[in-house]
Formats: structure tokens, sequence, C-alpha cells
């Protein structure tokens, strides 16, 4: 079970974006996630008129690996670490490590 989910508010902890915060648009399957905003490349691209698509160079995201990034605490403006909090009637909830509320 990942931590971080889709739509979290997150902050880069390292690499060559670091400091910088996104939403986490997307979670693949190996370990990485596309953050928006964050690890932008310069992409080109060939022209193809029967899809409608213009050539040239196109900035897009990348995904960055989930070891570099950490959710972002709005209450404390830093980052923070995530912990699983069980209620009474089984179900978890997702709680910040340094603060112990609710992750909404």
């Amino acid at each position: 079970m990942n931590k971080i989910r889709t739509g979290d508010e997150v902050i880069v902890i390292a690499g060559k974006d670091k400091g910088k915060q996104g939403t986490v648009s997307k979670i693949m399957t190996n370990g990485r996630c596309l953050v928006t905003g964050i690890q932008m490349i310069k992409k080109h691209t060939k022209p193809n008129p029967q899809a409608g698509i213009q050539g040239g160079i196109i900035e897009q995201e990348s995904s960055i690996d989930m070891s570099n990034i950490a959710i972002f605490n709005s209450s404390s403006k830093k980052a923070d670490r995530v912990g699983i909090k069980l209620n009474e009637d089984g179900s978890r909830t997702r709680i910040f490590k340094s603060t112990g509320k609710e992750i909404k």
C-alpha cells in the first residue's frame, strides 16, 4: 500500500527540482509518479497532420521516483511522513507523523 496517493500535495526532497511543490497526478506501478510542474523535460515531436499534431519542442512532465518526494504538511509548511491510524471499526486513516492530524 502506497502512503502517497493521487491528488496529494507533495514536495520534492531530492533531485534537480528540490524544494518545489506539486500535486500527484498519476501513480505508476514501477515506484514512480507524475507530479504537476515537476521534472519537466523537452520532447522533440514530429508533425502528424492526420492526427492534428503540430511538430516542435514540447515541454512535458516526466516521472519522478517516489523516494524523492514527501507529503507536504500545510500547517507546518514542511515535508512530513505519513502514518496509518487504525480506527475502532477497522478502517484505516492516513495521518501526518509530526502532528497526528488526518490527511484530507
